[in-house]
């Protein structure tokens, strides 16, 4: 009965150890998804999907000029390989945060034994997480949760480590810990944190360096004091002073500054675009530090109260390169990030060398043309325009030459009434000016004073244009520009090109205006124009040698009026020390005449100007140049002005105050009509009896077309 009875019990016994095995299967089955870590990808994977912040301009040579942030999430530099990282931040790192990196399986048993033990006892624990661990962490967050520190969290950690360690070396798993570890404020990887931190590369951190680093893992935000601790822990230094006065140093923020050299700031912003990006530029370093040279050379002795910003650009002739573009240099400005050689500014006189050259290569006039420098008031469709002098006066006769060197206003305005202003405002279209959108009726007269607005490279690449014997071709950033540029177009003619440069390099010529020793004289040949716009806003210097054009705009992006500064005391001593850096030891060459130009020596009857040496359009020398006589010039009403006001004096009889009717040139036979009425011939001295009201005053020829007419009002 003992021995049946036993059977039972045994196999109660069978069946509970069967039910607890499958009990413990199910168990172990739900704790292993449950604590199932996210797939690990592999080392190529991580490395191919590393998308930096910051993308990378260089200059012609492969030299570094700027970086420019690009994703504001994180700041992340390009990817450092292991061998480019200090072995002592990689022995330090290892030591402080898993000493037996290189012998376990992405989990260290031993140290997680040891923190159990340390839990129990009430001991200080060392941690157990290892690098792979961590590094898990960074590849998938979800593995690291802020507020999230159970014992599912670390097993999955654990779980996760071990696949990594399973498919990746330990040198790929510690360069990736490199790349991805999260450090002070938004840095993110050891070339993000050696720059910011410690101002150098991975490969020039020394140990107290590395101390530093790896003390900033457990804690990126630890004040310098905890730091300090900690990094005096991990280097087992006996005394910690210079470990925490560099602690100090790095936590206050000292080496924050950029680690690039900020060369090109506005051309970064403009050409990158991406994370990552890498552009080689046309830019060559040495020009563009000699151009940021001077430029703050020249505003800082003019001081922030009378001009802040500037902007520099130079362009090879040869190709349309762009070898400098800067677009200010920040010192006091209020607008530092604002792109001086991109903004568009009211051009001022710069504008005048292309209507003179449309007027030359038409045969209209030429360099020993005589222009009345004298006061004009012309009638438009906004009113009567009264061009003046920049000093005020006016110097009566002067050649065409004398007139652009010495960039008198009126002899301009009346050069583009002998030309046309839709025809000048289309020849400046054709030079690259896109800022004129308008028609020529819009701008009126005044652009012949420079009334639109340019930008800095259109001013340069127009001028480069008279370098290059009237040739026009886009300029260009990008290095590898040239194997696909278009064929230049021959815009101003060769003739009229030579002869607008051979005036703007004439020293003599300038000498009323500039005196006998400006900036825009060299030693050696060179061309340039200067510039001021309405209300002494802008500044500029544009001119070219042989081999390269240099333009220059200083001024107040804000668009405030700068004090007491012109194109040749503001704008001229930057294109000066450039162009001499550009040239030293090479001076620029004069250019061959071509064909189509004649020399002749000549004379200017009536005009305070010497005989001399003169450049000619084939078929328009002259040996003598003077005024025209009274006769020969286009008959006009220069009395009544249009556009002016008269105002009756109710106390002096109404036939007392006749109007006079004045008329230049031969008038034989001309006409005057009043208000649609006959008035007289123009040749008897004609008054008018005032009535008030708008009128109307018309001149014509014997045959009955019009040739002047004026409005004037009574009142």
């Amino acid at each position: 009965m003992k021995i049946e009875g036993s059977r039972p019990s045994h196999k109660r016994w069978t069946d509970a150890l069967a039910w607890l095995a499958l009990a413990a299967l199910i168990l172990v089955t739900i704790a292993h998804l449950f604590t199932r870590p996210p797939a690990m990808p592999d080392y190529a994977e991580v490395r191919a999907e590393w998308r930096p912040s910051e993308a990378w301009l260089y200059d012609r040579d492969g030299r570094l000029l700027d970086s420019e942030r690009v994703n504001f999430q994180r700041r992340r530099l390009a990817w450092v390989p292991l061998k480019n990282i200090s072995p002592a931040v990689s022995d330090a790192v290892v030591q402080s945060e898993d000493r037996r990196f290189w012998s376990h399986g992405g989990v260290d048993w031993l140290a997680i034994a040891s923190a159990i033990r340390a839990r129990w006892t009430g001991d200080r624990s060392r941690g157990a997480s290892t690098l792979a661990m961590q590094l898990a962490a960074f590849i998938d967050p979800t593995l690291a949760q802020p507020g999230k520190r159970d014992w599912r969290t670390k097993i999955r950690q654990m779980r996760a480590g071990q696949a990594l360690a399973a498919h990746w070396s330990h040198d790929q798993m510690l360069e990736a810990y490199f790349n991805l570890v999260p450090l002070r404020g938004e840095a993110q990887g050891i070339g993000a944190g050696a720059q910011s931190l410690f101002g150098k590369k991975p490969a020039e951190m020394n140990r107290t360096d590395a101390a530093l680093f790896a003390g900033l893992l457990p804690n990126p935000a630890a004040d310098a004091k905890a730091l300090g601790r900690r990094a005096c822990r991990v280097a087992k230094a006996k005394d910690c002073t210079a470990i925490r006065a560099a602690a100090a140093t790095l936590v206050s923020g000292e080496h924050a500054a950029r680690f690039d050299p900020a060369l090109a700031p506005h051309l970064a912003v403009r050409l990158l675009d991406t994370p990552g990006k890498r552009v080689t530029t046309t830019i060559d370093r040495r020009i563009q530090t000699a151009a940021i040279v001077a430029l703050r050379r020249q505003l800082a002795g003019l001081g922030s109260d009378r001009v802040r910003d500037g902007a520099v650009v130079v362009l090879d002739n040869a190709t349309g390169e762009v070898l400098a573009y800067v677009g200010g240099v920040g010192l006091k400005s209020t607008a530092a990030s604002v792109d001086g050689a991109n903004a568009r500014r009211q051009a001022g006189s710069t504008l005048k060398p292309h209507l003179y050259a449309q007027v030359i290569e038409h045969g209209w006039l030429t360099a020993a043309s005589i222009l009345d420098d004298s006061p004009v008031q012309l009638d438009t469709a906004s009113g009567l325009y009264v061009p003046k002098n920049y000093d005020h006066s006016f110097k009566g006769p002067v050649s065409v030459r004398h007139a652009l060197a010495s960039s008198l206003n009126v002899p301009a305005v009346r050069a583009l009434v002998i030309d046309d202003v839709q025809q000048f405002r289309d020849r400046l279209w054709a030079l690259g000016y896109h800022g004129l959108v308008e028609d020529g009726e819009y701008y009126g007269f005044s652009l012949a004073l420079g009334s639109a607005e340019v930008s800095l490279v259109e001013q340069a690449n127009a001028f480069r244009t008279f370098a290059n014997m009237g040739k026009w071709s886009p300029v260009s950033f990008d290095a590898t520009w040239h194997r696909r540029q278009h064929p230049p177009r021959q815009i101003v003619s060769p003739a009229a090109a030579f002869i607008v440069g051979d005036i703007l390099a004439d020293a003599s010529a300038r000498t009323d205006a500039f005196g006998s020793d400006s900036a825009l004289r060299l030693p050696f040949w060179a061309a340039a124009k200067t510039g001021t716009s309405k209300g002494m806003r802008d500044n500029w210097c544009i001119g070219w040698s042989d081999r390269f054009t240099v333009a220059v705009w200083v001024g107040n992006l804000e668009g405030d009026s700068m004090r007491a500064v012109s194109g040749t005391s503001g704008a001229a001593p930057v294109w000066r020390d450039v162009m001499l850096a550009l040239h030293a030891g090479a001076p620029g060459k004069p250019p061959a005449m071509p064909t189509g130009v004649e020399a002749r020596q000549i004379t200017l009857s009536g005009t305070r100007e010497p005989p001399r040496r003169e450049y000619f359009m084939a078929g328009t020398a002259q040996s003598e140049m003077a005024a025209a006589p009274q006769a020969a010039r286009r008959p006009r009403i220069t009395s009544p002005v249009s556009g002016s006001v008269y105002a009756l004096d109710p106390d002096i009889p109404i036939d007392r105050q006749r109007l006079a009717v004045n008329v230049s040139g031969s008038v034989a036979g001309y006409r005057l009509i009043l208000d649609k009425k006959p008035l007289g011939d123009a040749d008897a001295g004609q008054q008018i009896l005032p009535r008030p009201g708008t009128h109307m005053l018309t001149l014509v020829d014997p045959g009955g077309r019009m040739i002047d007419r004026v409005r004037f009002t009574v009142r």
